[in-house]
């Protein structure tokens, strides 16, 4: 009996299951030749997204029977949205994101009341209009060469593009024959798009800027003034954009970039500035056309500027510490051998002095020397640059007055005596030599007086005297006691006196001599005795004195 009723359940099941599979390969069948729908429904443009202002297109398309005896609806999420009537196509106009859903269409004849039923199309709408986006490969724009810009709309598609430029001096403009989502541009200015799609045109909003520029062949180099090997803390210098020889020539504007914030755009080639510990880095520098902010040189090399935070200290040293007699002691003073570009050197002199020496104080050298004839502590320092930089002073030198020796000293008074020695016995020699001129001269003098009056008496003696006076001659020894121990005898005083001589015979005259016996002299001669003189006569002319 169990076995019947299991046999029955059997047979009844694999009847019901042989007319579902019958049935399963019947609707495969129809579904797979495209009979699975009376009616197609289609939406142009056949976009996925859409934006509200856009408009879009419902088509709804029978497989059997002719459209002019059917009837159109259409459904949205089940619910009737446009009543039958004989359009098969339905534009909408999509106002906002309430227009997004799941469409359908349904058709009839007019003869009859069975629908039938299309495929659902979804439509998706978003409420925010979209913006496009521009983006370049690279900025800048090599010399020759170009870029590309790429434009975009997220999560959408079926857009065109439009291009737009502008520049400094000229007003955005619209890039003709210019709408694929690439383009390639060789000019500098500021780039920007929007995407466009449908009919009427919808269009998106305006993409950002993106500035290329388009780069010179000029080369630019950074220069450092004063250009000193090593920088110091606290040092002011000047660093140099300059734009060398080759591709455009025009006036320049500059733009820095550094360790602290770029700078903005100037006129000035140049920046000044105090050295600190932050300014170590790198410098850059780049110019552009003074009326194209988008045409450039390329940035330069950079110049690494490295800045030392001790402050270097001045060396002393000299020659001798003492100044020799009449001389003087040179004074170096130096710095640190890999900072010494461009120092000048101060001196001082004693401890607490903070002027300065001047020229008067010394003899000043180009090359860190002095030349002192002073005693004193002296001291150095090094400052450069405008406004003066100054390094730590050196440490001081003292120097000395070297002491005369006494030795030196008594040779000099012997030297000075000498001198004046010879030089008075210079002035005797001179008046001796005059005497010796003076009595030669008065010599002379008396003899040529001696033949003068010989000369006159024999002319007169040759005739007879015109009076009778008479000639007396007296001749008086006067003795000289101081003398009688030598023996000299002294001038005697002859008076002469007129006479009268009738005829040419001689006359003698009387001399008395009485002279002191010289102690030396014993011989006979010294006796006292007459002696005569012979005398011719002359005529007299007065009182003489013969030697």
């Amino acid at each position: 009996m169990h076995l019947f009723v299991y046999f029955l359940y059997f047979s009844l099941f694999s009847l019901i299951m042989s007319e579902v599979s019958v049935f399963i390969v019947v609707l495969c069948t129809r579904l797979c030749t495209g009979h699975a729908q009376d009616a197609v429904l289609t939406i142009q443009p056949s976009w996925s997204i859409f934006f509200t202002g856009e408009f879009v297109t419902f088509k709804c398309n029978m497989n059997k029977g002719k459209d002019s005896k059917l009837e159109y609806k259409i459904n949205k999420n089940g619910r009737e949205f446009i009543q039958y009537n004989t359009l098969k196509n339905y534009r909408l106009e999509i106002r906002s994101t309430g227009d997004s859903g799941e469409y359908q269409c349904s058709s009839r004849t007019k003869s009859s009341h069975k629908p039938k039923h299309s495929n659902t199309v979804s439509l998706t709408v978003l409420a925010h209009k979209p913006r496009a986006t521009v983006k370049a490969g690279t900025t800048i724009i090599p010399v020759g060469g170009s870029v590309t810009l790429t434009c975009s709309v997220q999560s959408s598609d079926g857009w065109k593009y439009e291009w737009f430029r502008r520049t400094q001096r000229t007003s955005e403009g619209k890039i003709r024959d210019q709408q694929n989502r690439d383009i390639r541009v060789s000019e500098g200015g500021i780039y920007s798009c929007r995407g466009t799609r449908g009919n009427p045109v919808y269009y998106t909003d305006r993409s950002d800027d993106v500035t290329i520029e388009k780069t010179f062949s000029n080369k630019v180099v950074v220069k450092q003034q004063p250009n000193w090997p090593q920088i110091f803390r606290g040092e002011t210098i000047t660093l140099t954009c300059e734009v060398q020889e080759g591709g455009e020539t025009t006036e320049w504007w500059y733009e820095w970039r550094g360790p602290r914030t770029p700078t903005q755009w100037t006129h000035n080639n140049d920046v000044t500035f105090r050295v600190s510990e932050s300014s170590s880095g790198d410098y850059m520098c780049k110019s552009r056309c003074r009326d194209d902010s988008y045409s450039s040189t390329e940035w330069s090399e950079a110049f690494t500027l490295s800045a030392s935070t001790d402050q270097p200290k001045s060396q002393i040293t000299s020659d001798m510490r003492n100044i020799p007699v009449g001389g003087n002691v040179t004074l170096t003073c130096s710095v640190n051998s890999s900072s010494s570009s461009g120092w000048k050197y101060y001196w001082y002199r004693d401890e607490n002095s903070s002027e300065p020496l001047i020229i008067q104080d010394g003899v000043f050298y180009p090359n860190g020397q002095i030349s002192v004839s002073q005693e004193g502590l002296y001291r150095c320092r090094g400052g450069r640059g405008n406004p003066v930089y100054y390094t730590e002073d050196s440490q001081s030198v003292r120097i000395d007055k070297k002491a005369v020796p006494e030795p030196e000293r008594s040779s000099f008074l012997t030297w000075l005596i000498v001198g004046l020695l010879c030089g008075i016995l210079l002035i005797l020699l001179l008046l001796l030599l005059l005497l010796y001129v003076f009595k030669r001269s008065k010599d002379s003098f008396f003899v040529r007086t001696q033949n003068t009056n010989q000369n006159e008496i024999e002319r007169q003696n040759s005739s007879p005297l015109q009076d009778d006076a008479c000639f007396y001659e007296s001749i008086k020894d006067c003795d000289d006691t101081q003398n009688a121990e030598s023996g000299d005898f002294t001038y005697s005083l002859i008076e002469l006196k007129n006479f009268t001589m009738k005829d040419d015979s001689q006359f003698y005259t009387q001399v008395y001599y009485n002279k002191a016996k010289s102690k030396r002299d014993k011989s006979p001669a010294a006796t006292d005795e007459d002696v005569y003189s012979e005398i011719k006569p002359q005529t007299a002319l007065g009182n003489e004195y013969l030697q």
